[in-house]
C-alpha cells in the first residue's frame, strides 16, 4: 500500500532532510550529499526509499542523477489518511 511506503520512508530524519532540501528545486545526488556526514551507499539506501514511497522523481542528466520532489505523493498520503477526499471533477 503507497501510504505504507510513504509514511516508512518519512521515519528517517535524513530522509525528511532530503525533502526538506528538495522543497528548494532539484538537486544532484552529489549536491545532496554534500548536506551529510554519511557514506554514498547509506544515503543511496536513503534515495532509493524516497524513490520507492515515490516521494522523489530522478532524472539522469548525463552521470548525474537529479532528484526532484513529488509533493503530490506527500500530499495524497495526508489526504488518505486524513480521510479526505480528492475534490477533482
Amino acid at each position: 500500500m503507497r501510504i505504507n511506503r510513504v509514511f516508512e520512508a518519512l521515519s528517517h530524519p535524513v530522509r525528511r532532510q532530503v525533502l526538506t532540501l528538495l522543497k528548494a528545486g532539484p538537486m544532484s545526488a552529489g549536491e545532496l550529499a554534500n548536506h551529510f556526514d554519511l557514506t554514498k551507499p547509506t544515503l543511496s539506501v536513503h534515495f532509493n526509499k524516497l524513490r520507492e514511497a515515490e516521494l522523489v522523481a530522478v532524472e539522469r542528466r548525463g552521470t548525474s542523477l537529479i532528484y526532484h520532489l513529488n509533493m503530490s505523493i506527500l500530499e495524497e498520503a495526508l489526504g488518505g489518511l486524513l480521510g479526505v477526499k480528492d475534490q477533482t471533477p
